[in-house]
């Protein structure tokens, strides 16, 4: 695999001996070497202090067989190559015996290699392709989520802690203090923190920090995952990530607003061109809309992400593009110049950001090399369109459910260019096992309606 080398945005890195000086400094007794399994779940295997040196000279070892989609029990042995601009102390860690800091460590493999299976080695690798055509890409994500009561046993409920709605304030918005915790978290972490307010549906919110390349957002959202889980269970609530976690009001999803870079300038700007939009711009747009049913599956990796992906409820459903229209799937803001960038809607905050970014980027990339075209914009809103007048534009759809996103998949190599032979291999097998049980498991909603009747 090609390596990509990850610098800091203000283009300095940490050396050893500093991180070893921050540990001393902070009373720092664990550190936690922290990556991500093929479903994007955060794993980590935490060491005292005492082995620093062990850790920033890649010796500690994993057994990569017990990791969903890594090895066999054959290969099993790999190893922790830590990144080491993502050391972070953990704030809500903080004990009066000490201090816990974490590491995002890469997998390599026992000779010295990137393990084909590890998210994040294998974004870099499609980083490092793109940069032999010159681009770079940033992603401002942003990740809505669901905070809910837990009952007296401590046992998860779907009761939602808040009945406010968008951009509702206190009293009616119970969330104010506990999004402010998380921001201060965050900020601690050194995460630019643009907004954060209530979101539409009861107990749902969001938190919005700065765009960055996509290695950074990609950490950067798994941090946020883990940063909004730890500050709610110490509100004695639940913050889920999951999709639709409730019927008939508004699923979570997570928008991305995405612009490539060459030479330091925005690629996606021109200001003559027609909405100041350049080729590059163009092609990009033309290379997600053809490929984003064979992506989805990835962006929305989950059974339930596709009770979600329905029309009525502000998730984008329809393969359309537009300068402003919120019904269409990709939609370019108003900004321009450097901040000149196309939103994707569809995806969702259950996925692996490494690998849907890593997806994101093949797509724009092959409309780049194949020069795409999109079909015109449309401004009209397509949720009121009806399905002939839809036929009539060409608006296809989304996929329907995860066994038909899974199918586009199959089919595509950019998903393969994209997540390399082993992730896809793995990740497919995992997706029809979820389908499978789904597709076979007898739900109460069944029974409601079909026991009595039968």
């Amino acid at each position: 695999m090609t390596e990509f080398k990850h610098v800091r945005p203000d283009g300095k890195q940490f050396s050893k001996e500093e991180i070893k000086s921050l540990i001393v400094e902070h009373n720092i007794k664990f550190i936690k070497l922290q990556f991500v399994d093929i479903n994007g779940q955060v794993k980590n295997m935490t060491v005292p202090s005492g082995q620093i040196d062990k850790v920033l000279n890649n010796e500690i070892m994993l057994d990569g067989s017990s990791i969903k989609g890594f090895r066999s029990i054959e290969t099993s042995d790999m190893f922790f190559h830590p990144d080491l601009n993502s050391f972070q102390i953990l704030p809500w860690r903080n004990h009066e015996c000490g201090n816990s800091a974490r590491l995002i460590c890469d997998i390599y493999n026992t000779d010295g290699t990137p393990f084909e299976g590890c998210p994040r080695a294998n974004l870099k690798r499609v980083m490092a392709d793109a940069e032999k055509m010159g681009f770079s890409m940033n992603i401002g994500a942003e990740a809505e989520f669901f905070l809910f009561s837990k009952d007296k046993n401590g046992a998860i409920t779907t009761t939602t802690q808040d009945k406010a709605g968008y951009y509702d304030v206190g009293p009616e918005d119970l969330g104010e203090d506990i999004r402010s915790d998380i921001v201060f978290t965050l900020q601690k972490m050194n995460f630019d923190i643009e907004a954060s307010h209530h979101e539409v549906a009861d107990g749902q919110h969001e938190i919005d920090f700065k765009y960055s390349d996509i290695l950074t957002a990609a950490d950067n959202v798994t941090t946020f995952k883990v940063a909004v889980k730890a500050i709610a269970a110490k509100h004695n609530l639940h913050a889920t990530f999951m999709p639709k976690p409730i019927f008939g009001i508004n699923g979570s999803g997570m928008h991305c607003n995405i612009s490539l870079f060459k030479n330091g300038k925005n690629a996606f700007y021109d200001e003559k061109a027609e909405y100041q939009l350049s080729d590059i711009a163009k092609y990009s747009v033309g290379g997600m809309l053809k490929h984003v049913k064979s992506i989805t599956a990835v962006t929305n990796p989950l059974v339930n992400s596709y009770k979600r992906l329905v029309p009525g409820y502000e998730a984008p459903v329809y393969l359309a593009w537009s300068l402003a229209n919120r019904s269409a799937l990709l939609r370019v803001p108003a900004k321009r110049g450097i901040s000149t960038r196309v939103e994707l809607r569809s995806p969702d905050p259950s996925c692996n950001p490494y690998l849907a970014f890593a997806a994101i980027l093949e797509a724009c990339m092959d409309g780049i090399r194949n020069k795409i075209d999109p079909p015109a914009p449309v401004e009209s809103n397509i949720y009121k369109l009806t399905p002939k007048e839809r036929k009539k534009q060409r608006i296809d759809s989304l996929p329907g459910s995860l066994a038909e996103a899974i199918d586009y998949m199959d089919k595509s190599l950019v998903v393969r260019a994209a997540l390399g032979e082993h992730i896809f291999t793995e990740f497919m097998t995992s997706k029809k096992k979820e389908w499978d049980s789904f597709r076979t498991y007898v739900s109460q909603w069944e029974l409601d309606k079909y026991l009595a009747r039968y």
